[in-house]
């Protein structure tokens, strides 16, 4: 596939990796091809995935999603309350989605992302005791600062392969993957975006920020924006989903 030019309103310097997958115009464009490749661990991107093996599963019925919460204070104020599927991913709630992935179980969870060819597909940290920013069992897990890994080549080529035209899953899946999914500040009538953010710490720092989605512009548009650890540099995935709606818009206009 060949390369694109690059996008001139777009700040490249507040990138550490992008990669736009074009599949209908044969492209795939990638800003910094020495982190294309590199697998990191996909924080809350993963919810992608998670939604998408509970909703096929039966673990999450979008009808009926409510999950009380326990009354743990936890450090993230939208947590302390009963969630449901979409304000769970809409604030990357990860109690919610810890009970999700467990009631998945390993076995089902395993066999979902070698199905999708998820980055090493290495659930072996089941509990995310590899974390080093984190203790407490509700927010921890293989996804976090852990065992799975994946690069942001991958994320673009994953997304196909779920949201494509040789997807494998049912429309009703997608249908509710898309739902919440869907960015809707950031889309007009020519222009919806999709995506998850996601963002890990380690030891205190900001170790990953991710914005991994698609656009819908006549065509479907695959994209990820990854931001590292970055010295004095204020990287977070809001600023990840900021930089994708930028090179997004950019890019089909």
């Amino acid at each position: 596939m060949k390369k694109m030019k690059k996008q001139s309103a777009v700040k490249l310097a507040d990138m550490r990796m992008a990669v736009i997958f074009d599949r209908a115009e044969h492209t795939f464009g990638v800003y910094n091809e020495n982190l294309a490749d590199t697998r990191r661990p996909p924080c809350s991107t993963f919810k992608i995935i998670s939604s998408l093996a509970g909703l096929e599963s039966g673990v999450i019925d979008p009808e009926n999603s409510v999950r009380p919460w326990s009354g743990e204070r936890f450090w993230n104020d939208d947590w302390n309350r009963d969630m449901d599927f979409d304000s769970a991913f809409h604030t990357s709630c990860v109690w919610y989605y810890r009970q999700v992935i467990d009631e998945i179980g390993p076995e089902a969870m395993q066999d979902a992302v070698e199905a999708i060819g998820y980055g090493n597909c290495d659930l072996s940290d089941w509990e995310g005791r590899l974390n080093t920013n984190n203790s407490n069992p509700a927010l921890i897990g293989f996804w976090i600062e852990s065992s799975l890994k994946i690069s942001p080549r991958e994320q673009t080529e994953v997304l196909e392969r779920i949201f494509g035209g040789d997807s494998e899953y049912t429309a009703d899946v997608r249908a509710a993957l898309e739902e919440v999914m869907f960015l809707s500040e950031a889309s007009d009538e020519t222009c919806a975006i999709y995506g998850k953010t996601g963002m890990g710490k380690a030891n205190g720092v900001v170790a990953d920020c991710w914005y991994a989605g698609f656009a819908d512009v006549g065509r479907r548009i695959y994209f990820c924006i990854y931001l590292g650890e970055t010295d004095s540099a204020n990287v977070s995935s809001a600023l990840a989903r900021e930089i994708a709606v930028s090179l997004i818009k950019e890019y089909v206009s």
